[in-house]
């Protein structure tokens, strides 16, 4: 459901301008096409724990979804390819269990490498592919560690680098590097108990990817128990063009029992095994899990079922005993985070938005300090520089728009300073000790770059410059590119909402597509590269236009909380406003408009129409959510509460009711293999438009997850959308 975008952009990366060469026609399989029209875009950057080399996966050339593990030297900026993937395939399908990791990741249509581990000695890396393990050094050589039936996966090197510890057959596994051996460090592991990965809840929806975490000096490990024997077995039939398989998953449907999660603490030997004492409720959620700097405690996040109440715990890691260190409130719900750290002075960092933003705070002996205030959000703890007690975050204090580099010091904290150009955002790697950083970049006007940054923000190196020159895949169609404009529309409330449109440079009025998400948990618009396909829609006279509605993350308490209880509420409210101003452009058509989105998007596409009668020329809904029954407990019941306890949100949300009275074309795409927004969402719909004589247009894809993958798929997605779109709105080139 939330593909949050990373919108990282950077003004320094544009010191080369974009060269403007005799258009070339943008085709739709070019958009899609091999290499990406965005150029060498990585994926994962890291730096060595020496600082020596950055490493990043880079799409190959000719396979833009297939990614290899390469490194720069930091001083020298000399690039190579540590890790062919293609040389190291596996010869076997991957298992359902890691083809739905990489679908909660949102990985599911990448292939090769998809994650790395760098080790402590910075001579050697873990690498997972297809379902193996290898540890690769920086020579190039490659050491494989793992060749079985089965798939190794969560895969970590210890702190020391002494281990490998995995999880196979649902029981956690520990390699010895020393002497390549492995032994197994649980047993039990069944269909209903696993060790060590994280539940489909914490993945999913608490962005929670792991199930083991190891303490700094390899002593002892904290190992997730998962009991799912209470979650209820539903059929998932994932319908392909060779036939059907049908999956029994243990899927917790909102107002139904969760995982039984429990904590415990062991030497990497498996002995002195204790229990983490979490409570005597079992019916909580796991957040975070993360050791002290001496590992001389553990502190665990600990989130109500009602996720209105967190605990931030610290365990005795000998004993298992806990005690409450600072707990958190809401009215609504808590957003969590990953910004906690624990510092060798017995201090801890934290986020907050007890004042109603994101903000960082500093525990000192019982006492929680503010370290940044305003009416802007803190997105993410970058590093820290214990030494000089310097902290580096990123966050939107100059405007929702842009995501800096800021630096304070968090034993005299002052206004933040900001350490990259202003109309710029920027996503930020860095090294242990705070002291250099991988910064990710992009614009409306240029793709991804990567390059390092001292601790002053300054440049030192390119890592991906990605320049467009002539060379770049980009190259033949810039001189038809448009720049986005940027604005705000006020909503009935006051609070401004921010949009952005691609329109053509010809005169006249135009058709428009209203792209929509407008989910909680993803903020869309930012000055990032708006990528290819909004180009060819401008090109053959489309404007193409989004909305950051309430209900969307980043911009505090307030704005997100509108849709608590009251899903299809305020977001359909603030999507309605941008549809009035637009009906009174001169610029547009009126009559011609179309709304278009999937997942949340295509949720909000069904309440729309139901709406607005006659609004809309048409609407495209791509797996759309139709019943909140459906989804899962953590997400739906985080915003509409317990269906158990009140059902009344859940009729009040749903897109089913109304979508019989909808009047304007409709064409409806699902995956057939969805374990997302599952596809019974749309048969649900599909009967209900029947039994009322409703006409409608459908177009599903055997196999397929919650989002295509490849770039055939893709391409025919697309002229599906646009053929409809050519006979119920305007020409389209289809």
């Amino acid at each position: 459901m939330r593909f949050r975008l990373a919108a990282v952009i950077l003004g320094l990366a544009m010191t080369h301008l974009p060269v403007r060469a005799q258009a070339t026609e943008l085709t739709l399989e070019r958009v899609f096409a091999s290499p990406a029209l965005g150029g060498t875009q990585p994926r994962l950057p890291k730096l060595s724990p020496d600082g020596k080399l950055a490493t990043l996966l880079r799409p190959r050339a000719d396979d833009r979804e297939r990614f290899d593990l390469w490194a720069i030297d930091t001083t020298s900026g000399a690039a190579r390819m540590l890790v062919d993937s293609t040389r190291f395939a596996g010869t076997t399908a991957l298992s359902e269990t890691e083809r739905m990791n990489r679908e909660r990741k949102r990985l599911g249509g990448l292939t090769g490498i998809i994650d790395y581990d760098w080790a402590p000695d910075s001579t050697h890396l873990l690498v997972p592919i297809d379902g193996d393990l290898w540890l690769a050094d920086t020579s190039g050589a490659v050491r494989r560690l793992t060749q079985t039936a089965a798939t190794e996966t969560d895969a970590q090197l210890s702190p020391k680098g002494h281990f490998v510890s995995f999880v196979r057959d649902r029981n956690v596994v520990l390699i010895d590097l020393g002497t390549g051996k492995e032994k197994p460090l649980t047993q039990g592991g069944s269909e209903t108990i696993g060790w060590g990965a994280a539940e489909f809840i914490a993945q999913e929806e608490l962005k929670r990817f792991t199930g083991l975490w190891w303490a700094p000096h390899d002593e002892r490990i904290a190992v997730a128990r998962i009991d799912e024997s209470k979650v209820h077995v539903v059929q998932r039939a994932a319908i392909g063009a060779d036939g059907t398989k049908v999956f029994s998953q243990r899927y917790p449907a909102a107002g139904t029992p969760n995982a039984i999660v429990e904590l415990w603490l062991m030497n990497p030997d498996g002995g002195a095994r204790v229990k983490a004492d979490l409570g005597a409720d079992p019916d909580f959620y796991l957040a975070r899990v993360d050791w002290a700097a001496d590992g001389k405690a553990l502190y665990v996040q600990k989130l109500s079922r009602n996720q209105q109440h967190l605990d931030l715990l610290r365990i005795d890691p000998a004993t298992g005993a806990a005690t409450v260190i600072l707990s958190e409130t809401a009215k609504t719900w808590l957003n969590l985070h990953d910004n906690f750290r624990a510092l060798a002075d017995g201090s801890l960092l934290w986020s907050s938005e007890r004042d109603g933003f994101m903000h960082l705070y500093r525990w000192n002996a019982g006492t929680l300090t503010q370290l940044t205030h305003g009416d802007w959000v803190v997105e993410a703890l970058a590093g820290v520089d214990e030494k000089q007690h310097r902290l580096f975050f990123t966050g939107s204090a100059d405007t929702p728009l842009e995501q800096h580099l800021y630096m304070i010091d968090y034993l005299a904290p002052g206004a933040p300073r900001r350490l990259t150009a202003p109309g710029t955002v920027n996503s930020v790697v860095m090294d242990k000790g705070a002291t250099r950083a991988l910064v990710t970049t992009d614009s409306p006007t240029h793709p991804l770059q990567t390059w390092l940054a001292d601790a002053d923000g300054k440049r030192l190196a390119w890592i991906e410059e990605n320049r467009l020159d002539a060379t770049h895949p980009y190259a033949p169609y810039l001189a038809q590119a448009v720049v986005p404009e940027f604005g705000t529309l006020t909503a009935i409330d006051g609070q401004a909402l921010h949009y952005r449109m691609f329109r053509p440079t010809t005169p006249g009025r135009h058709p428009v597509l209203m792209t929509v998400y407008g989910g909680p948990g993803v903020q869309s618009i930012a000055r990032n590269w708006g990528g290819a396909l909004n180009q060819y829609l401008v090109q053959h006279g489309w404007i193409v236009v989004q909305l950051d509605n309430r209900g969307s993350i980043g911009r505090g308490v307030a704005f997100e909380s509108g849709i608590y209880r009251n899903m299809g509420s305020v977001e359909v409210e603030d999507q309605r406003l941008l549809l009035g101003w637009l009906k009174r452009q001169d610029f547009v058509a009126p009559d011609k408009i179309a709304i278009n989105g999937w997942s949340y998007g295509g949720y909000m596409v069904l309440k729309l129409l139901e709406a607005e009668k006659t609004g809309f020329a048409a609407g495209i809904a791509g797996a759309p959510v139709t019943k909140w029954e459906l989804y899962d407990t953590a997400y739906t019941e985080r915003y509409l509460g317990n269906p158990a306890t009140d059902l009344r949100p859940y009729q009040s949300s749903n897109a089913l009711a109304a979508a019989v009275g909808i009047e304007r074309p409709l064409l409806l795409l699902h995956g057939m293999a969805d374990d997302n927004v599952v596809f019974e969402n749309s048969t649900a719909l599909i009967a209900e438009m029947q039994k009322a004589r409703r006409p409608f247009d459908l177009m599903v894809y055997p196999g397929q997850t919650h989002g295509l993958a490849g770039p055939d798929l893709n391409v025919h997605k697309w002229i599906t959308i646009l053929r409809f779109l050519g006979r119920t709105v305007a020409p389209t080139g289809y």
